[in-house]
């Protein structure tokens, strides 16, 4: 039985990095399920199996990718320029399907669409929790951290939302940059705490 869970597992895994890889490259938001398996090399009945529905897939793809760019965050360095860097990343043209079926993902779980259950705690605190901690570790105080971490996950996500609609890299990227100027400037915070 736990070797068969095993296999089960792995093949619910080999799916998924499958579905990931194709969503990052060619975007997976206007197929069907058939039409995923068959670029996956599965059977829609197989995705069904491991995902139970279209929305069940989109949802774990969503969901890893999630991961993977948290993952990448790890323990990187807090300053201006490694937000632009990460700002430059997330505007390349190359991720908008994959930013589309964020969004796309993200209004289904407003929505209370099955198979998103607990999708919108993990958006959101899957990554307040890890910046709150790098911002700590820079030096910011716990409390103002969390409202930090909040502010920069909005601003970023309606930036990209506003580039998906827009399509202007050039204008979202100057907003972020304007944002960003904001935390190298002498704030009311730092005389507060002097």
């Amino acid at each position: 039985m736990v070797r068969s869970a095993v296999a089960s597992s792995q093949a619910r895994d080999r799916l998924l990095d499958a579905a990931v890889e194709h969503a990052l490259e060619q975007g997976i938001v206007d197929l069907s399920l058939r039409e995923i398996a068959a670029t996956i090399g599965t059977s829609h009945r197989m995705l069904i199996y491991h995902f139970g529905s279209r929305e069940g897939l989109l949802v774990a793809v969503v969901r890893e990718v999630e991961r993977r760019e948290r993952e990448r965050l790890g323990a990187a360095p807090v300053s201006v320029a490694d937000a632009r860097r990460r700002w430059d990343r997330l505007a390349d043209p190359s991720l908008r399907a994959q930013e589309r079926l964020f969004f796309e993902i993200y209004a289904h779980a407003l929505l209370g669409r099955p198979g998103t259950e607990g999708f919108l705690d993990e958006a959101v605190d899957g990554w307040i929790s890890p910046v709150r901690a790098l911002l700590i570790d820079a030096g910011i105080d716990e409390e103002d951290a969390e409202g930090l971490a909040r502010l920069g996950l909005a601003v970023t996500r309606g930036l990209l939302l506003d580039l998906l609609a827009t399509g202007d890299t050039a204008g979202t990227t100057r907003a972020f940059d304007l944002f960003t100027e904001l935390f190298d400037q002498p704030s009311a915070h730092d005389i507060r705490h002097e």
